[in-house]
């Protein structure tokens, strides 16, 4: 179990402090000097010991399609290409992220002092926040509510000592509700990009999450569409097991697709292993390439 103090304006949860939060569609700015140009509500400052560039969420409509993975993968590419890359690991309740770096408990993360936070390093150098950094169990459930969790993911942008970063990667929590909404209105989002898998209802789930990016008036950068074939062993050619037409709702809405990766099994071995930064392949470099432009931009 985890020691948790309650109080007034936060909780502490195994001796690392969490501030309170209101959901964030209760959240009100404290003068109109605060609000953008559509009344919502001002995006929050990283900390005065955090410079960074361009943030890119990676999001989907459901669990399950390799968010995380994109998300980690895409990362890896930006940072091999000299670029200083950060991921900030929002899904609370099912954190993937340090695992596919080999990184557990502590991996650098720590309190740096009352009011900061240190982030974890990979090998290579990426930054990266995650609450398995801080929990003493990675298995450990998290049970919280909705505006606790909020407040993890505005601490890990307010209060981590974050350096100076060319790109963040988010990973999000999926669906459209109060975290990613936290998100979207919280912190400078330059684009998100879908993850999504070759089925019908997926996509349509997955159009959700478009159109409330689209409502935030937050661009989408693109759609990489997961396990969209098997490469036959003997010919070489590609198996498409759910069919090869399943990306028209995204054409159809002007959306680039941006990759379509093979359900390979190497992929799912160096990420279990904690080696994602191995990883050697040619199905990102369209996604990397636009994310690159944008960044330099």
């Amino acid at each position: 179990m985890h020691e948790v103090e309650e109080k007034d304006d936060y909780i502490v949860v195994d001796g690392h402090k969490i501030r309170r939060t209101k959901p964030a569609e209760e959240e009100q700015p404290q003068n109109a000097d605060q609000k953008n140009t559509q009344g919502a509500p001002a995006r929050e400052p990283a900390n005065e010991h955090s410079h960074i560039g361009r943030v890119i969420g990676v999001v989907s409509g459901k669990g399950g399609v390799g968010k995380s993975f994109v998300t980690a993968a895409a990362a890896v590419m930006l940072n091999r290409r000299g670029l200083r890359t950060a991921i900030l690991d929002a899904d609370i309740t099912g954190p993937s992220i340090p695992r596919m770096f080999g990184i557990s408990r502590g991996g650098g993360a720590d309190a740096a002092s009352e009011t900061e936070i240190l982030p974890g390093t990979t090998g290579t150098g990426i930054k990266l926040m995650s609450l398995n950094l801080l929990m003493p169990n990675e298995t450990d459930p998290v049970i919280w509510r909705g505006p606790v969790i909020a407040g993890v993911v505005k601490q890990f942008w307010k209060d981590v000592r974050w350096g100076d970063i060319d790109v963040m990667l988010v990973d999000m929590p999926p669906g459209t509700g109060d975290v990613p909404l936290t998100v979207f209105q919280s912190l400078p989002v330059d684009g998100i990009v879908v993850v999504s898998t070759p089925q019908e209802l997926v996509s349509m789930i997955v159009e959700k999450a478009i159109n409330m990016a689209q409502l935030m008036e937050i661009p989408v950068i693109g759609l990489v569409e997961n396990m969209s074939y098997l490469t036959c062993p003997h010919c070489g050619e590609p198996i498409y097991l759910f069919g090869d037409e399943h990306d028209a709702g995204a054409i159809r809405r002007g959306i680039d697709i941006v990759a379509r990766l093979p359900m390979n099994p190497g992929f799912a071995q160096i990420a279990d292993q904690g080696r994602i930064e191995e990883l050697q392949t040619a199905d990102f470099d369209v996604l990397v390439e636009k994310l690159d432009v944008l960044v330099r931009a």
